[in-house]
């Protein structure tokens, strides 16, 4: 599970030597996590679900200031389509039902998700949104809204959508792996149905 050396891996200087932090001390989480959210999730859907892990090998200055893994019904790649993200930003770690990269459909997607608005009506109120994968800043979804982040996505050629949980650092959930573990999955487990809604477009 994430720890607070999970976090303290953004305060170290330089792309290699933090890269080298986020190999030793997080990627090992995703892929453990990962794995079994594949494999409840995959049983679900009844479809299989492959596990990819962002190595930001384009990157050759700047250190990333987040990072994440993926699961998608893809093999190769998962940005083209509608995806899970498991990450991980200096103050939280996210789950997201995730839209970004221009995915196939995304109109569709985006009309579907606003004609079936009760789905997000539906979601606890700890859930929230994210219009940019590469900013930190979110909106509680109660608070959002939801049609113009979902008009955003629909009608700018960068628009995105996420919708998901966090966990702050220092929570006290992270100290408890199998509850912290759960929560991550039931909160997949709330998305199933604007994850299905979407892959039908």
């Amino acid at each position: 599970m994430f720890t607070e050396k999970s976090f303290e891996v953004f305060e170290i200087e330089g792309l290699e030597a933090r890269m080298d932090g986020i190999r030793r001390l997080v990627q090992p989480v995703f892929q453990e996590l990962d794995d079994y959210f594949a494999l409840e999730l995959g049983t679900k859907l009844e479809k299989e679900l492959f596990v990819h892990i962002a190595q930001h090998r384009r990157r050759t200055t700047y250190p990333p200031e987040n990072t994440w893994s993926a699961l998608s019904q893809k093999k190769r790649g998962y940005k083209m389509e509608p995806h899970f993200q498991l990450g991980i930003w200096p103050d939280y770690v996210f789950m997201w039902l995730s839209l970004i990269d221009n995915p196939k459909n995304e109109q569709k997607i985006a009309e579907a998700f606003l004609n079936n608005q009760e789905l997000f009506d539906h979601l606890p109120e700890d859930f929230y949104m994210s219009l940019d994968h590469t900013q930190p800043e979110i909106e509680k979804l109660m608070e959002a809204d939801v049609e113009r982040g979902l008009l955003r996505f629909c009608n700018i050629k960068k628009g995105e959508f996420q919708v998901g949980r966090i966990i702050k650092r220092g929570s006290a959930i992270l100290e408890n792996p199998e509850e912290a573990r759960e929560y991550m999955l039931e909160t997949y487990q709330q998305l199933l149905p604007l994850y299905e809604l979407a892959m039908e477009q």
